[in-house]
Order: structure tokens, then sequence, then C-alpha cells
């Protein structure tokens, strides 16, 4: 072996290079080991001193540096002569180096000229004496009795600053697509890309140490160099610009490795919207009267066969309440506000079908909140700071908890079976038999393999004079920057690849962080699970897997709150969490309605004893119960929790203005039906479901369906109401008639409930002439809910979903907080495309030759701006990696030549294949062909990560679809053929990172930006021959299924109001006799209440969304319970003043407005506020407050002045003789009332005590017939 003079190493006092001329040497061959370092990936071999001229090469000798640095070598191949300062063992030797380099930077063919030619020059350079000075040596003595040589352990140096300046910029931006960061970082030591000059670059390459694979690199004497200056002998070589074609290269760096090389991007533009008016006829007849018969006739004969009334009543209601033993609720929120037509959901389905469903994600987050930090002396890396979290005794917490998860097992009842973490981890290398170690968990633990043993390791650790010892410290610091590498630079000879085989990136495992990685505030562990669709019985594995994860969290936050702060999510947490809101919550609804229930029946029983109680409110109980119970069968999602308020709002007031009619006037059933039918259930009944039917066009599922189920709700109001409840008033009246159920003469006849005592009021103020002070108000209050409209926020934070109580509100708090990338994104392609033809190659690709708007060239242009983008990761490329793998310059796809194997794949780490047994499957760098493409594209499938190859090789199986649908582990068999064809008919995918978002807004926009930069790149893809012209390509996020209704909800919502409004303004039209004036009033008071509701969204913090809009839509229906009363008294009314009218109106429907409407709402209401979920406190407490305040305030004040502006002299119809009497005025002492036809039936049919000449309970007598 090797043997070293123990006579000590020689300084520099005498010069050991005194003869700096040119065509001579510093050094010459090779003197063995370096005994200094005891860290190498390459033989650490050192140069002979030499002081000489230089050798002659010949050509064979010179091969392997001409096909680097051809300018070395003047002539032409094997006849190419020159002189060199190197042995054909120290070309070998460079060889290697530079090719260990050129597999990051053979990519961008400038670069790697440079960086060669650094090398070659170094090492080779006839001229080598003119710019280096051996400072150090030591004897060398190969065998015994043999004369030492000296060995030159260290040297210097000189380059001019404009090479070393213009060599690191054509380098500097060079990518690794494995990784998405740049090249250079792992080239830097521990400055990384951020803080990298070409004199740190230079010094790197100068260390004794050998890098760890794609790492870095180093001089391959092993000595040390460093950049310096000095007169009269510097070094200088051509540079080519990374935008410049080198000799014997095909095409200069492209964009995504050279910014020089980019074209400038332009932003497109679109037309303006544009706008229409149109005007309609203000004349027709007065359609009230036909309606006004039927309605009697219908309240004569429906209270007479009472008891198949009832009964059919009573089954409609049962058989339908009956419904709710197979009442299916409706959670995923894919399925609620996702169409399954959408964009989204094709999207999804296509992606999950090609590629299988995407990663179930399990995460937890770990801070030290309060934890003082600390700063660290790295005798190789220098000082660094390190955050309190980022200290020993946390890593081994965290070594605890994930040890812990290991070994979890959870029981899966309905399979029957226990599960572990490696029956459903996402395995990536090994996903046909994946053990533990198999399983992709990211944590900073992984860069010392989750090993106990690895984190407490330290080493003596050497600098040139330093002296010290290497710990956790210096290979996190190592990893951090170079999370590639296969073995760190300390004394510890650590891998940083993690215990699954692949590579943990730094932005994924730490967050926090505002510059240096070890300053990062959390520690963030990621699980990641497979995926598997509804239906298939590996899901539950994974949620009971899951579960069980929870469990052991907790535990673990319980045991070190005292010192640590725990966050964490499974993916199951949400959806248990919404659930498990929803059962608390429950009983807040049930309150709600039983108060509504309550009022209803005190504001409308007549009772005079407790005794009474039961029976009197039973009447207006009864139906009531009866119409939510119906709806509610037919309610498959939250809307069921809307449904209810709206259908009370309309039914009730309903209910109050015919019980009221009844009381005050005492009137028989038929002719009081026939008194409140036109402006109660049934001209307001087509509105109703008009504006229902109207929201269910509507994409959105639940939007449609509260729509559907909305108007289905409003026609069995209207079916019960005219029958059942009828049935049941005739029936009450004739129990009241004979004073059953109590004989007793003792107790009086009930005077009526709180809607006839309470709202009633004892003057009616005069409205002001003319009311301009109020309308100014109104309008000025609509103005203001226009101007605030434009500042709601358009989202739904999925924070709001949550109880106050729940664990995910700290782990969204911490992930927007820390989270230092967003999630993936991937560029998925359908099938119609070629990948094996050169253009379909160059159009995908972003390394040399490739198209300057090629796919991933296009997304790292637009990873630039991400504040418009909304990416900060390029897209890492299977395509990419598949040609550096290729290249001749990386050594990674080999050729047996000879054998039993000649002919097949020989793998990068084989020992089989000498430097003359194969040969590289491509012998110059070029695009392969296309039968070229196929033959290999299996090998680099099955290919796994080395030192020698550094490239995602076989986890890029998970990138390429299968055209049958199969995905994960069955796509090994892709890699396990000999033939693996990727024509027209694949999809693949192009994985990016978004940068972090944190709102509903940025979400929507991300998806926005993500679609508009995939049809760009779809048109540029078609352009290239043989394409299909159906092929596209779509982004795809497990986020864009959620969000994409914001990119429509408002455009939908303004389109669903609309579609409500016109209804409302056309049914208005027809049933007030061709009144436009009336009806635009009707229209424009409804607009107010929107407009002033958003408007106070906005300053009540409550976002516009799916959620709003069903509300919203509800909104309509509760303001036309406000408004249509009062518009359709003041059309009826025979006053003869705009301002009497109006003042009739507002005083004969104003009460039961109040009591029918607002009265019954805001009972329900005010308890919601009390709820656990804030999402409902916000849009059910918040919004249906706001309406009904809003509503309430229209329909009172600012209608009945609007109503009292000019007008045409109303339209009074004829009546028909039956229905005409004595027409006499009533003298109220509290207020002029209408002049109204005494009955011609008189007293009725339905044996009433109040015939057509008594009034009601406290009313005085009509005067007439």
């Amino acid at each position: 072996g090797d043997i070293w003079s123990g006579r000590g190493w020689q300084s520099a006092g005498a010069s050991l290079t005194p003869t700096h001329r040119a065509g001579f040497c510093a050094f010459y061959g090779e003197c063995g080991r370096n005994p200094e370092v005891n860290v190498s990936l390459l033989p650490s071999a050192v140069p002979c001193l030499s002081n000489s001229p230089a050798r002659e090469g010949a050509g064979h000798a010179a091969g392997p540096a001409a096909l680097r640095v051809p300018e070395l070598l003047p002539g032409d191949g094997d006849n190419a002569t020159a002189r060199v300062c190197c042995s054909y063992s120290q070309l070998l030797a460079l060889q290697a180096s530079v090719g260990l380099s050129g597999t990051v930077l053979a990519r961008c063919p400038a670069c790697a000229r440079n960086f060669a030619n650094l090398y070659c020059h170094n090492i080779c350079s006839p001229d080598q004496s003119l710019f280096t000075e051996v400072t150090r040596v030591t004897n060398y003595t190969a065998t015994p009795g043999q004369e030492p040589l000296q060995a030159v352990l260290e040297y210097r140096l000189f380059y001019r600053r404009r090479f070393a300046e213009a060599a690191f910029q054509s380098c500097r931006g060079v990518r690794l697509p494995a990784t998405g960061g740049f090249a250079i970082a792992t080239m830097c030591g521990r400055y990384g890309a951020e803080l990298c000059t070409a004199q740190r670059w230079l010094d790197f390459q100068g260390r004794q140490e050998q890098r760890a694979g794609a790492a870095a690199d180093r001089l391959p004497a092993a000595a040390r160099g460093r950049a310096a200056r000095r007169r009269g002998a510097r070094w200088i070589a051509p540079v080519v610009a990374c935008d410049k074609r080198p000799a014997l290269a095909r095409q200069p760096c492209s964009c995504q490795d050279c910014a020089l090389a980019c074209p400038v991007l332009v932003t497109p533009s679109g037309p303006p919207p544009g706008c229409s008016v149109a005007r309609a006829s203000d004349s027709g007849p007065d359609l009230l009267s036909p309606e006004r018969s039927r309605s009697a006739a219908r309240g004569t004969t429906v209270p007479r066969p009472r008891g198949p009334c009832l009964l059919v009543a009573a089954a409609v209601a049962g058989g339908l309440s009956a419904g709710l033993v197979r009442l299916q609720l409706t959670t995923d929120p894919v399925e609620l506000w996702s169409a399954p037509a959408s964009r989204a959901r094709q999207e999804k389905a296509f992606h999950d079908r090609h590629f299988g469903p995407f990663l179930r994600t399990n995460q937890v987050i770990v801070t030290a909140p309060g934890r003082p930090g600390s700063t660290y002396e790295s005798v190789l890396l220098g000082t660094k700071n390190f955050s309190g979290v980022l200290a020993e005794d946390v890593l081994r917490a965290l070594l605890e908890l994930q040890d812990t998860l290991a070994a979890t097992t959870a029981w899966a009842p309905r399979s029957g079976r226990n599960v572990t973490l490696s029956d459903v981890c996402y395995a990536p290398l090994n996903p046909a038999e994946p053990g533990l170690g198999d399983c992709a968990v990211t944590s900073v633990t992984q860069y010392f393999q989750n090993n106990g043993t690895r984190l407490a390791a330290t080493a003596p650790q050497e600098d040139g004079d330093r002296r010290g010892t290497a710990d956790w410290r210096d290979h996190l610091i190592y990893c951090v920057n170079s999370p590639l590498s296969f073995k760190d630079i300390t004394a510890l000879e650590l891998s940083c690849m993690a215990e699954f085989g692949g590579p943990v990136f730094p932005y994924i495992a730490l967050g926090g962080y505002a510059g240096e990685y070890t300053e990062a505030q959390a520690l963030i562990v990621t699980y990641s699970l497979n995926n598997f669709p509804r239906g298939d019985p590996r899901l539950e594995w994974a949620q009971s897997w899951e579960r069980r994860f929870l469990d052991v969290v907790r535990d673990f936050q319980r045991r070190h709150r005292h010192n640590l702060s725990v966050a964490f999510s499974a993916e199951r947490s949400l959806e248990d969490e919404i659930n498990r809101t929803s059962g608390e919550d429950i009983p807040v609804f049930a309150v709600s309605y039983l108060l509504v229930f309550a009022y209803i029946a005190l504001a409308l029983g007549e009772y005079t004893a407790c005794r009474r109680l039961l029976v009197s409110p039973g009447v207006s109980l009864s139906p009531c119960v009866a119409v939510p119970v119906a709806r509610a069968a037919f309610v498959p999602s939250i809307a069921r929790k809307v449904v209810p308020f709206l259908v009370l709002a309309v039914g009730a007031d309903n209910i109050f203005i015919f019980v009221q009619e009844f009381q005050v006037r005492g009137a028989a059933v038929g002719p009081g039906l026939s008194r409140t039918s036109p402006v109660s259930p049934v001209p307001r009944c087509p509105l109703s479901r008009a504006r229902r039917v109207a929201g269910a066009l509507s994409s959105m599922p639940a939007v449609r369906t509260f729509a559907l189920t909305a108007a289905l709700a409003i026609a069995f109001d209207f079916l019960l109401q005219m029958s059942g409840f009828v049935a049941l008033v005739a029936l009450d009246k004739t129990r009241i008639s004979v004073v059953r159920i109590y004989p007793s003469r003792k107790h009086k006849i009930g005077v009526g409930g709180l809607a006839l005592t309470a709202p009633v009021p004892s003057h009616c103020p005069p409205l002001p002439e003319p009311p301009l002070p109020q309308v100014l108000l109104f309008l000025f209050l609509a103005c203001s809910g226009l101007f605030l409209m434009f500042h709601v926020s358009v989202g739904l934070d999925q924070e709001l979903a949550l109880p106050e109580d729940s664990y995910l509100l700290q782990y969204f708090s911490d992930l927007n907080q820390y989270l230092a990338v967003g999630v993936p994104t991937y560029f998925v392609t359908t099938g119609g495309y070629n990948f094996s033809s050169a253009n379909g190659t160059n159009a995908i690709c972003s390394s040399a030759g490739c198209d300057t708007n090629s796919l991933t060239q296009t997304v790292q242009m637009a990873t630039r701006f991400p504040n418009v983008s909304y990416l900060a990761i390029p897209a890492n490329s299977w395509v990419d990696d598949f040609l550096d793998w290729l290249s001749p310059m990386t050594r990674c796809c080999r050729i047996h030549q000879e054998g039993d194997n000649k002919g097949q794949f020989c793998p990068a780490t084989s020992g089989q294949c000498g430097l003359r047994g194969c040969r590289s499957c491509l012998k110059l760098p070029r695009r392969p062909t296309a039968e070229e493409f196929q033959r290999f594209l299996p090998w680099f499938l099955q290919d796994r990560p080395t030192l020698q190859l550094p490239s995602r090789t076989g986890t890029r199986t998970w990138d390429i679809g299968d055209t049958e649908g199969h995905w994960g582990p069955r796509s090994d068999h892709c890699a396990q053929s000999d033939h693996c064809p990727l024509g027209g008919d694949r999809s693949t995918r192009f994985m990016a990172y978004q940068r972090p978002l944190r709102t509903s807004q940025e979400y929507t926009a991300a998806l926005r930006a993500a679609r508009a930069l995939a049809e760009r790149v779809t048109s540029k893809l078609r352009t290239v021959p043989g394409t299909d012209p159906d092929f596209e390509v779509f982004p795809y996020a497990v986020t864009y299924v959620y969000y994409e209704q914001y990119l429509t909800v408002v455009a939908e919502g303004l389109v669903t109001l609309s579609l409500c409004l016109v209804p409302t303004f056309a049914v208005s039209f027809l049933l007030l006799g061709m009144d436009v004036r009336s009806s635009l009033a009707t229209l424009l008071t409804i607009a107010m209440v929107l407009l002033d509701t958003v408007g106070l969204m906005a300053l009540w913090g409550v976002p516009y969304n799916a959620v709003a809009l069903i509300n919203l839509v509800a909104a309509v229906g509760i303001s036309v319970e406000f408004v249509s009363h009062i518009t359709c008294a003041f059309a009826r009314s025979r006053q003869p003043t705009r301002v009497a009218r109006a003042a009739e109106a507002t005083v004969t429907m104003g009460s039961k407005v109040v009591a029918g409407v607002a009265m019954t709402n805001l009972p329900g209401v005010v308890v919601l506020a009390f709820a656990k979920a804030r999402l409902i406190q916000i849009f059910f407490f918040r919004l249906n407050l706001i309406v009904t305040l809003v509503g309430l305030a229209h329909g009172l004040a600012f209608l009945p002045v609007l109503l009292s502006y000019p007008v045409p002299v109303p339209v009074v119809p004829t009546l028909s003789p039956t229905a005409q009497g004595t027409r006499t005025v009533c003298h109220c002492p509290r207020c002029p009332h209408r002049a109204r036809p005494t009955s011609a039936s008189g007293g009725g049919h339905d044996g009433g005590h109040s015939a057509g000449g008594g009034g009601g309970p406290g009313q005085p007598p009509l005067q007439g017939q």
C-alpha cells in the first residue's frame, strides 16, 4: 500500500514552484491518497510535485479530456496531440469527477463547459505553472526503498475576476428538476443559492473533502485551491455565456436554466363587457276578482267534508314525515359544493382514474414558543443560529412520536383486521410490498434516517488549523442545503437521504424561517397515505389508521404541553369535526324551532285559562308542525337548516293573516278566505315556486337542492293550508260555538292571542307630504349597500366550518403561519400526445435544445411572478430527468457490450460494467429516436437514485398514468416490462408547488391563474405535429374542487337572484291588475333589501359564498312576505288619497307582517347565536337576523312612503252580483278602515257564532243589512 514519510509536512518556506513560465507544469502524475481526507466519495489522489516542462499526450489518452474541453487538445480525433500536465490516470479521475457534476450541470451546456474548463485547465493545462503556486507538500514513498516523492497537499490558483464571475453567472441559474431548486445551492457549501458568490463558489470547489453526489464537487487532486489575485499571473480562459452554444453542443441553455435565454412575456387583455336596457307596457286587466271568487268557493267547500279532508292531509303529512327514516344527509364537501358535471369534478375524476386519488395527508406541526435559540460554531461550516425548536431533545421527542406511530396498529371493524402503517402508506420506491422503512414520511429526523444512534453520533473534525467535533448540527446544516446528498462532507459521513430512499426537502420539513433553514420555528412531520375511491375496503383501512394517528398525537401533545406546542391534523379530521359540530348543534336548532312554534301558539291562540293552553294552541301548532316535517324528508343536505326558516316565514304569516282576519271580523271561513287569499298564499305560491325553480338553475348542488326543496316546500305549504288548515279552523270554530271541551260557562271565550293585542297600533301616524327625507335615507342606505357590496369577501375559510373548541383551529393557524410552500399542483396531459418524437419531447422539457415556450419552461417563467401565478417552485419533469439520465455525460444509462448480458441495461451501481465493458446508451448528446425512447424508458423507471444517479428515477412511475386506469403499485408493470409505450394514449403529469395560500381569495386566484397557464400550454402543444386536436393540459390540485365554485359564485349569484326577482315582478304585475308602478315598487324594495343585506354582510364580516347565496335566495322569499301583503293591501284600498291608502295598508297588514314574519323568525334566529359552529353563527344567525330586520324596516317604513307617491287612480274591480252588497265604512276610533261589501251569504255555512252582520271580538258591529 501507500507509505507516507513520517517526517511531517513540508511548508512553503522556499518556493515550491520556482518556475512560472508557459509550457511548464506545477505538478504531474499521482502520488497516492491524501492522508488528510477521510471522507471521500471518489479516490482522493493527490498529484506529485513536478515544476517541469509539460509532457506530450497521445490521442487515446487525451480522449476523455477532449470530450469535456476540446480547447485543450488542438487537432482531430486520434491524431490530436498536445502537451499536457496530467497523466492518463489523472485524466480518468478527472472524467469521473467532472462527470459527477455533469449529472446536474449537463442540462446547461455552457455551464457544463465552463465548469469542466475550470477543472481541466487546472489539472491538465500545459501552462499550469503560470497560474498555480504549490504551498504545501509531504514526502510520499510508493514502495520501501524507493526514493521518496513530494506529494502536493495544497496549492493556490489565481484567476482573473472576469473569468470567475462569468463562469459563475453561467451556472447560477441552472435548475435541479427533481427539487425545483438551483444546482448552485449544492455547490456552495453553507451559503446556499441566495448567498453564493463567485469567490465562495470557487472556494467550495477547492475544499479537501470530496462532496457527496449531486451536492457538490471538488478538484480531482483533492488539494486546496482558492480564488485570489496575483499580479502578472492570473489565469483566464474563454467563457461561454449561458445563452450561447458552446463547441460540440447543439443548443444553448434553456430559459429555465438561463435568464438571458428567456423571451419577453406578454399579458393579454380582454374586451370590456356591455349592457342593454328595455321597457315594457304598464296596462292590463285586474285578475283579483276571479281568484277571490275561487277562494270563497274553496273556503266554503273544504270545511264541509271535514273528516276526509283531515284524513287526507294527515296521510300526506304522515307519509312524507315517514321519509325521515330513510333520510340521507350529504356531508361530503365535494358533493355539496361541486357539481358532478363541473370542470373541476371532471378533471379530478380524470386524475384519479389515471393516477389514483390524491394522497391522504396526516401532519404534525411542532413549535417551541418562548424557548431561546442558540449559536453553533461549526468547524467546517461556520457559525449558524439554531432556533429553540431545533434542539436535540426536541428531535428525540419527535423520533419517539414517529417510532410510536410506526408501531401503531388500528382495528378496521368492517374489514375485520388490524391495519399497520405499511398497509396504507405511500411507498414510492417499493409500492408492491412496502415495509415500514419504505413509507414516505417527511421529517427533519429523516436526515438521520429516523435513527437515534445516528442523531447522537459525533466525530473529530478538522479543517486546516481548526479542530473540533462534528455532531448532528453539522450534518443538519449540510443536509438542508444539499438534500440529495448520499454522504455529507463532515467526518460523520452520514447520508442525507430519507429512510425510504428519497430526499426530504427542507421547505417541506421545516417552517417559519426567513433566511437560514436552521432558524426555522416549526418542525413539520407529514405522513402520506394512499387514497382510495369510496367503496374500496382499503379506504376504511386508511381511515382507521388515521383515527389511531389522532389518538397517538393527542397523547404526545398532552405529555409535552409544558415545553412544546403541537398542532396536528389527519385527512379525516375536517369531516369528523363538521359532523361532530352538526350533532352538537341539533339541540340548538330544535330549541330554535320550538320557540317559533311556541310563539305562534301564544300569538294566535285564544285562551282565558291555563287548561285551554292544551287545546287552542294546538289548532295553530298542528299545521305548522306538519309543514316543516314534511319538507325535512326531502332535504338531503345542509339546506335542511335553511328551509324550515323559510317555510315558517312563508307559512306562518299566511296563517297569521287568515286567523287574524277570522278572529277580528268573526267572518265565516269562506268569506274570510276570500278576503285574504288574494294577498296570501294563492298569488304568492306560484311566485315563490318560480323563485325557487329559478334558483335550481344554479350549478352548485347545495344551492340547487335548496331551491328545489324550497319550491317543493312552498307547494306543500299551499296545499296543506288550503286543505287541512282550513278544515282545522272550521272544526275549531265549531268547538268554540258549542263550548267544547269545557262545558262550564265560567270560562269566557278568549279575546284573541298576543297577535291581536300587542302589535295593533293605537293610532296611525300621518305620512309626511311629500315623504322626501325617508326616501333619501333609504336611497342613501341602498347606495351604501351598493358600495359595500364590492368589499364583501368571496369565499369560505375552512376555519369557519369548525367549532370554537376544535383542535384544527390551532393547526390551521400554524399552517398559515409556518408553512413555506403550498399544496402540489399537477399539470396533467390527456391522451393524444406523442412524447417519443423529438418535437414532442422538445415541447415538454426544459433543458438545452428544448423549446423556449415548452410546458416546463412556461411553468418556470410563471414562478418568477408568484404574486400573479401563485406558483413558487417550478414543475419537476420526468422528461427532463429521462433526458439527463440518457446523456452520455452522466454515465447513468449504459449497455453491456459483451458477455451474457450483452445488450442489456447496466445500472450505474453495477460493478460488472467496467469502462470498456459497456457503453453509454447514446454516444453523443442528442435526442433519442422514437424507438430508443420506448426502449430506454422502462430502464429509467426501474432505476433507483444513487450517488451516480441523483435524479428521481424510480419515483417517476407515479407520474405516468395508465391507459386502463391502473395507478399506484400496479404501474410497476411498466417498469418491469421491456416495452412501456408512451405514445398518444397515455396521460402524464408534472408537479409544481404553489406558494403558501391562506385565504379563499388566494386559493381561487391560484386556480384561475393555473387554468390560464394551462390554456397557454395547451395552445402551444397542439401545434406539435401529430397531436390530437382534443389534447389538453389542465391543472389539478386537491383544493381546486372546493374553490372552483368561487370562480362563478358571483356571476351565478347575480343570475340566480335576478331570476328570482324577475318572476317576483311578473307575478306581481299580473296579480295586481297590471299595476306596473306597484309592481316596480315591490321589485325596488326587495332589491334594496338585498343591497342593504349584502352591505351589512361586509360590515359584519359575513363572506359571500354558496351558503350565503342560499340565504340570499331565502331572503328574496322572506322579503316578499314583508312587501307583498302591504302592496296588495295598498292596491285594494279604496281610500281617496294615496297617503290614506298607504296608511291603511300599513295598519291593516303591518301588524300581521310583524307578528307573522318578523316575530316568527326572531326568536329562532336569536337562539342560533349560541351554536358552537361559527358557520351557524355567521351564516344562520347573523345573516338571518340581517334579512329579518332589514326586510322589516323596508316593508314598514320605506315601502309605504314609496307607495304614497303619485300613482294613477286605482282600478276598482267590478264586483259580481253574488259578491255585491251594501258598502259601509267602518268608523273605527283608532284608524280609518277601508269600505267593504257586506257578504251576501249572510252568516256563512259553517255554523259560526259571528255572522256577517256582527263584528269579531273587540270590534263594533257592522252597519247595514
